[in-house]
């Protein structure tokens, strides 16, 4: 577990709100007052469960058991500032990975990781009309990462889906925490079971699935009233006011202000992925074409908009060619970004000597094939980036056939503090500029947060 005080400065002014990251990684928690000021951070490792052919699992209880850890955590850290409570809580996270539960709100399944192979035998087996229509209705392509594969893996594994309801990730810890049970519209967008025209459950879906739209509580949008703390969680958080601020990535762009139409936000964690805000969506043919490039049309955190969402596996690649090089810490990692920066971008061997595959949303091995001598780790760093830019250059591609061509980037992300990722980069985004926020996502659903407190504020006399 990682805890620290961010800012040395004086006690922090005004109310505390928190933002809580679910990340592929790790689950983060970042205490922020009323001015923005960021005040007490803190992470755990996410306790995924490993086992064969890359499938990754995630216990409810573990994972509550591990919230409870970093909630003490940043509690000690933040005693030496302040004794003051927190009186709102945001939690975005990853999108895909979520719990069934019961009446009671108890998970009767694991989660499934995003990246998990499993559901893709369903998935060949669904109707005809699922597999024609699925991208036009849904803005995602039809694969083993959306939610109704795993879905349909559990029902085909003895699980009588009946009765049962879907939780996307934060809003499972938000009901666990005390709070509604409810779903948010831009997670529910991620599981292939929303009709991005109509916002509601995609019929045919629900009957290959063999469930009703009870599977799905109310829906809501990002940043709305999710109830309170419970007293159980300590006397810090019990009665915080708590929201679900939605998907990762789109929480994170939120951080930095509303994303402009015309420009790319492009968040790089153990997935990279670019943002396009629209205003309203593409429709049923622009979605079947977006989704045969690996591209989603789904629902914006923010009331009413759509966005565009494009990814690929970059940071997950990135981390295995550091560790198979033997690099597990910051400093490790902080030679090999100078080691990398001291190439030429293309590399100094000849053109094609590494090459490197594996970065697409429906891959994610990273496969490396050496055809010459003198190949170092930070070759291979390098090859990866350049990899990964030609995949990020053809998702470019094929958004600028569907909307204008943007003119700007922001690049955020804890990759976005390797000068050579940016540096890489900025050689296929526009006018590319790199936060220097490590934890955007969580700041983000602090800020969120921090508008609860700010509705319930008296207004000032006239």
């Amino acid at each position: 577990m990682s805890i620290g005080a961010h800012d040395p400065r004086p006690a922090p002014a005004g109310a505390l709100s928190a933002g809580i990251d679910l990340g592929s990684t790790g689950v983060k928690m970042l205490v922020i007052d009323e001015t923005g000021r960021e005040i007490v951070g803190g992470q755990v490792a996410t306790p995924w469960r490993v086992g064969p052919g890359g499938t990754t699992e995630l216990d409810a209880a573990t994972l509550l058991e591990a919230l409870a850890e970093l909630f003490a955590g940043v509690d000690t850290a933040l005693a030496e500032v302040t004794d003051a409570p927190i009186q709102a809580v945001g939690i975005a996270g990853m999108g895909e990975t979520g719990m069934l539960v019961d009446a009671a709100g108890t998970a009767v399944a694991p989660g499934f990781a995003w990246f998990d192979p499993r559901g893709l035998e369903q998935v060949a087996a669904f109707p005809a009309e699922i597999h024609d229509e699925f991208a036009g209705r849904t803005g995602l392509p039809l694969g083993a990462q959306v939610t109704v594969a795993k879905l349909a893996h559990l029902r085909d594994a003895g699980l009588d889906l009946a009765g049962l309801r879907w939780l996307n990730l934060p809003e499972f810890v938000a009901a666990a925490l005390g709070g509604d049970i409810a779903d948010e519209y831009s997670l529910t967008s991620r599981t292939g079971l929303l009709d991005q025209d109509s916002g509601l459950a995609w019929p045919p879906m629900l009957d290959a699935l063999g469930v009703t739209a009870d599977i799905l509580p109310e829906l809501r949008g990002g940043g709305l009233p999710w109830g309170r703390i419970s007293d159980a969680h300590g006397p810090r958080l019990a009665g915080a006011e708590l929201t679900v601020a939605g998907h990762d990535h789109l929480v994170a762009a939120e951080a930095a202000g509303t994303l402009a139409a015309d420009g790319y936000h492009v968040s790089l964690g153990t997935a990279e992925v670019l943002l396009r805000v629209l205003d309203e969506p593409l429709g049923f043919e622009a979605r079947g074409r977006l989704a045969a490039a690996l591209i989603n049309e789904v629902r914006h955190i923010v009331p009413g908009k759509h966005v565009l969402v494009a990814g690929v596996k970059t940071g997950l690649l990135l981390r295995r060619a550091l560790l198979a090089s033997g690099v597990s810490d910051r400093a490790g990692r902080d030679e090999m970004d100078a080691a990398v920066l001291a190439l030429p971008l293309e590399g100094a061997l000849p053109a094609g000597a590494v090459e490197v595959s594996g970065a697409r949303n429906d891959d994610g091995v990273l496969r490396v094939t050496m055809h010459a001598d003198g190949v170092t780790p930070a070759e291979v760093f390098a090859a990866v980036l350049r990899h990964s830019n030609e995949e990020i250059a053809a998702l470019i591609r094929a958004m600028d056939r569907e909307v204008a061509p943007a003119t700007h980037a922001t690049l955020t992300g804890g990759w976005a503090g390797m000068a050579s990722v940016v540096r890489a980069r900025a050689a296929v985004l526009p006018d590319l500029t790199a936060s220097t926020r490590e934890q955007e996502t969580a700041y983000g659903a602090a800020l969120i947060a921090a508008q609860l407190v700010r509705r319930r504020e008296p207004a000032p006399a006239a």
